[in-house]
């Protein structure tokens, strides 16, 4: 295992999800007729920028309460998406222009995606995500859109192999094009839940 491997543990492309699936409602768009996911995905589609603070609870099997984090997140179009955690300890991870970054204390690992060929559907669904790319999405899931533009649920299932040894499925819970809670649950049947709140630009 290389060291890029050690360093970039299985916890890292989880956490990409749910930050991604958290930015897509940063912005809030007008009310869409016939509403159904193209119609989500084209409101999506017009955010250009976003900030919100999160609070995540990861659920995890052998411990007996859940390991609670908090920061900020910020993404600018097309494809800058970062994760700022302040609590318990600081962590950044960030993808930019088809780099990955991640800071913990004071290490720091800067990974090419296309070196990380079982990284390329994590990235490519947040980037299909946050650009609205209803068709680069289902590249990568099984899109299913229950309810209605006031309250609604977007559940993801992913299609390829490498990522259901990870992920069995992520719900993505709004109102029109702002998302109230984002819940993962993993293959292991560990899981992990968000939630966030849109925040003015600084």
């Amino acid at each position: 295992m290389t060291n890029a491997s050690r360093f970039f543990t299985v916890s890292t492309p989880r956490a990409w999800l749910a930050a991604a699936s958290v930015m897509i409602g940063l912005c809030s768009t007008p009310a869409l007729a016939a509403w159904d996911v193209n119609q989500l995905m084209k409101g999506l589609a017009e955010n250009k920028s976003g900030r919100a603070s999160f609070v995540e609870k990861k659920y995890i099997a052998l411990l007996d309460k859940p390991v609670e984090s908090s920061g900020e997140l910020l993404y600018t179009a097309p494809d800058r998406l970062e994760k700022r955690t302040l609590k318990p300890r600081v962590e950044s991870l960030l993808i930019d222009s088809g780099t990955l970054t991640v800071e913990r204390g004071k290490r720091k690992m800067v990974l090419r995606l296309q070196e990380y060929p079982e990284l390329v559907a994590f990235t490519e669904s947040i980037r299909g995500t946050l650009a609205g790319d209803i068709a680069a999405l289902r590249r990568v899931y099984n899109l299913d859109l229950e309810g209605n533009e006031e309250r609604w649920t977007l559940t993801l299932r992913p299609v390829e192999t490498k990522m259901l040894e990870v992920v069995q499925r992520i719900r993505i819970g709004g109102s029109r094009a702002e998302v109230k809670s984002i819940d993962i649950e993993q293959t292991d049947k560990d899981r992990s839940v968000m939630t966030i709140e849109k925040l003015a630009a600084p």
